[in-house]
């Protein structure tokens, strides 16, 4: 599908201590909009119109994957941002911090072989018509690599109308909860996910695929 953006809209991705995926989640929103990265201790969101929380390990994962970084101060503005409607995008360890929040439902917990994979799947769009998957269509297939330890997914009593990605037949190594590999917020305005897009918006990584996730977070921010 084709992506595009819009310079008025202003991406703002955020930087623990121990992530390791900023600088891509950087790179990969400038391909649509303007961006800018916002340090953890730091309350400002500075007129972001849409955030991205970036894997790694926030942190160093202590405690638990997501749980410090979940109290640092720029997630509280975060949190009241989410609150507010803005877009909220959370990829891997993003996706750990969210759930911790209370931004999105259910939890991450450690894969069925109990160890790291770092793999290229499928991810079947199971919803279109979200703030983060308009560029796509029902039904597609994009090709993203996810690397993990804590991906699988929990939520015994989720809305199944909350999935918005699930891992193509095959492709669910963590042993997540119906195959699924992002949910949304019951409002549609936070969405998490274990792959990572930001990994795969260029050809020479051999996908594009990832930036239909970014593209539709522009869009819709220009929506709003």
């Amino acid at each position: 599908m084709p992506h595009g953006g819009d310079r008025s809209v202003k991406f703002g991705v955020l930087q623990f201590p121990g992530s390791c995926d900023e600088r891509d989640a950087l790179l990969a929103c400038a391909k649509v909009a303007d961006a800018e990265l916002l340090w953890h201790g730091d309350r400002d969101l500075k007129g972001a119109d849409a955030i991205v929380v970036p894997g790694g390990f926030s942190y160093g994962d202590y405690l638990r994957a997501g749980a410090i970084a979940r109290f640092s101060p720029v997630m509280e503005s975060v949190i009241e941002f989410a609150h507010d409607g803005g877009l909220v995008l959370g990829i891997c360890n993003g996706f750990q911090v969210l759930c911790e929040a209370g931004l999105l439902p259910g939890a991450l917990l450690p894969n069925v072989e109990r160890r790291f994979v770092c793999r290229q799947v499928d991810l079947e769009v199971v919803d279109a018509e979200t703030a983060f998957t308009n560029r796509c269509a029902p039904g597609e297939l994009l090709s993203i690599p996810a690397k993990h330890q804590t991906g699988r997914f929990y939520a015994p009593d989720l809305d199944p109308d909350l999935v918005v990605l699930r891992y193509a037949t095959g492709h669910c190594f963590n042993g997540s909860q119906d195959e699924i590999a992002g949910v949304r917020n019951a409002a549609g305005n936070v969405f998490g996910l274990m792959p990572h897009p930001e990994h795969a918006v260029d050809p020479l990584t051999g996908s594009v695929d990832g930036l239909s996730i970014f593209s539709s977070m522009a869009h819709a921010g220009v929506a709003v």
